[in-house]
C-alpha cells in the first residue's frame, strides 16, 4: 500500500513540496534545478529515478510550468529590451534541443568540475562588489546587445539542454556583468531565455516519451505557483532582495557541486 498525507501519496507530497520551493528560488535568481532535481532523484520510485533522461524531462515540464509565470509577472513590471532578449531566446532554443540531444550521447557529469570553478568565480566576483548589479545602465548599442545576446543565447541553450543546473544564475550574472543590466531586469531577461531553452529540452524529452507526466504535472502547478510568490517578491523587494538571494543560492550551488566533485 503506498504512504499517502492527506490523502496525497508521500512521494508526489513531498515532490510538489519541492516543486514549489523550486519555483520560488528560481524565479528570483535561478538555480531551482539545485532543489528540484535532487528530490526527483529521492522521491521518485527507484526504478523510474534510474532513468536519468526521465527524471531531466520531468524536470523540464515542472520548470516550464514556474519559468513562464516569471516570465508573464515579470513583463508586466519590469522593462525589457525584447528587441534584444527575443533573438536571444530564439538562440536558446534551438542550440537547447542539441544539448538536450547530447545528453544521450556525452557525459554530462564531466561538467561537473568547471561548473563548481565558475560559481566560486562568481560568488566571489558578486560578494566583493557591492554595487554590482545596483544600477541599471546597459553597455552597448542596440545591434551589438542583439548580437552578444545571440551568442549568449547559444551558448547557455546549449548548457541548458545539456546539463542544466545554475543556468539562471549564470545568465542574471552575464547580463549585468557584461551588458549593465540591474538584477530586477538582469532576471527578468534571464527568464525569457530560460523559458526559450526549456520549451526547446522539453520538446525533445516529450517526443522521445521521457516525461513522467504523472509526477510533472501536479509539480508543474506547484511549480507556478512557487514561482509567482518568487517573482512578486522580486518586483516589491528589488534588487537588494535579489542580490541577496542571488549569493545565498550561488553558495548553496558551490557547496552542493564541492561535494559531488570532492566528498565522494
Amino acid at each position: 500500500m503506498v504512504p499517502r498525507f492527506q490523502g496525497v501519496p508521500v512521494d508526489i507530497f513531498c515532490l510538489c513540496l519541492f516543486a514549489f520551493l523550486a519555483g520560488s528560488v528560481d524565479s528570483v535568481v535561478g538555480g531551482g534545478g539545485l532543489i528540484q532535481l535532487p528530490a526527483l532523484f529521492i522521491f521518485l520510485p527507484k526504478p523510474l529515478a534510474a532513468s536519468i533522461p526521465a527524471v531531466f524531462g520531468t524536470n523540464k515540464l515542472s520548470s516550464i510550468c514556474g519559468t513562464s509565470a516569471a516570465v508573464i509577472q515579470y513583463s508586466r513590471h519590469v522593462p525589457m529590451n525584447l528587441h534584444s532578449i527575443l533573438p536571444a531566446g530564439l538562440a536558446a532554443f534551438m542550440f537547447s534541443f542539441l544539448g538536450a540531444r547530447a545528453v544521450s550521447l556525452m557525459n554530462a557529469q564531466a561538467l561537473k568540475p568547471l561548473v563548481l570553478f565558475l560559481l566560486v568565480a562568481v560568488a566571489i566576483y558578486t560578494g566583493l562588489r557591492k554595487d554590482f548589479g545596483r544600477l541599471h545602465g546597459p553597455q552597448f548599442t542596440a545591434h551589438r546587445e542583439r548580437l552578444y545576446g545571440i551568442l549568449v543565447g547559444i551558448a547557455i541553450g546549449f548548457y541548458d539542454g545539456f546539463f542544466g543546473p545554475g543556468t539562471g544564475s549564470f545568465l542574471i550574472f552575464i547580463f549585468i556583468g557584461l551588458f549593465g543590466f540591474d538584477f530586477l531586469t538582469a532576471s527578468a531577461s534571464a527568464k525569457v531565455i530560460n523559458f526559450a531553452a526549456n520549451l526547446s529540452a522539453l520538446i525533445y524529452f516529450a517526443a522521445t516519451h521521457r516525461i513522467l507526466y504523472q509526477f510533472a504535472v501536479p509539480m508543474g502547478l506547484c511549480n507556478l505557483m512557487g514561482s509567482l510568490l518568487g517573482s512578486r517578491l522580486a518586483v516589491l523587494k528589488g534588487n537588494t532582495f535579489v542580490r541577496n538571494l542571488f549569493l545565498i543560492v550561488a553558495a548553496a550551488m558551490i557547496l552542493r557541486f564541492g561535494w559531488e566533485v570532492f566528498g565522494r
